[in-house]
C-alpha cells in the first residue's frame, strides 16, 4: 500500500478494492467455501481484532456463495464467535449451506439480507465407501457435523430441534425468499442497504 506524496489530504492508493475494503472494516466473501477462500477472512478478523490498535465499532462481512466445506465454514465460525468487534453479515444474491452457517453467525441483530437473495438450507451431504471401520468413522463424522449444524441453527435463530429438523433440515433442500428467511429468524433485517 502506497501514499500519495501530492499533499496531505490526498486519498490513499490501494493495490486492489479488496485492501481498500479491508482496510476500512469491510470483507466480501464470494463462492465456494474452502480452507482457500476463508483464510484471508479469517486473517482479517484476526487483524482487527488483535494487531490494529484502534478498534473498529463493526466488522462487515459481506457474502454470496453457493455452499462449500463445512470444516472450512467452522474454522470460520469459531474464529467470528471469538471476536469482540461485532460482526455485521450482509447476504447478497445467494446464501447456501456452509455460506448459511456463516451468516447465520454473524452478530446478533446485524445480520441482514438484500430484497433478491435466495437462501439454501440442507442437511450435511456424504459420500463414502470403503471397509467397515471406515465406514464406523465416517458415520461418526456425519452425526457430529450434523449436530453441530443443528446446535448452530438452534443458538442463531433462537427454534427448537423439532422445527429446524423440520423446516431448516428435513431430507429436502429448502429455499427460502428473504422475507422468508426472516420469519424463521435466519436474519435479522431484510434491506436494501450493504452497509
Amino acid at each position: 500500500m502506497t501514499s500519495s506524496t501530492n499533499n496531505d489530504k490526498d486519498p490513499i492508493e490501494y493495490e486492489s478494492p479488496a485492501e481498500a475494503l479491508a482496510d476500512n472494516g469491510m470483507m466480501l466473501l464470494m463462492g465456494s467455501i474452502t480452507n482457500e477462500s476463508v483464510k484471508p477472512v479469517m486473517e482479517w478478523i484476526l487483524f482487527e481484532v488483535h494487531v490494529r490498535k484502534k478498534k473498529r465499532k463493526e466488522l462487515l462481512l459481506m457474502i454470496c456463495s453457493d455452499g462449500g466445506e463445512l470444516a472450512a465454514a467452522f474454522a470460520l465460525i469459531d474464529v467470528m464467535r471469538s471476536s469482540r468487534i461485532p460482526i455485521k453479515t450482509v447476504g447478497l444474491g445467494e446464501i447456501a449451506s456452509a455460506g448459511l452457517l456463516i451468516f447465520i453467525s454473524g452478530t446478533p441483530g446485524r445480520r441482514v439480507l438484500t430484497p433478491n437473495t435466495s437462501i439454501l438450507s440442507h442437511q450435511f451431504n456424504w459420500f463414502s465407501s470403503g471397509k467397515a471401520h471406515e465406514l464406523f468413522a465416517t458415520v461418526k463424522e456425519f452425526e457430529l457435523t450434523q449436530s453441530r449444524m443443528i446446535e448452530l441453527y438452534r443458538e442463531c435463530t433462537g427454534l427448537d430441534d423439532e422445527t429446524i429438523g423440520k423446516v431448516l433440515l428435513p431430507p429436502q433442500d429448502v429455499w427460502l425468499s428473504a422475507q422468508e428467511a426472516q420469519q424463521y429468524r435466519i436474519c435479522d433485517h431484510v434491506s436494501r442497504v450493504t452497509s
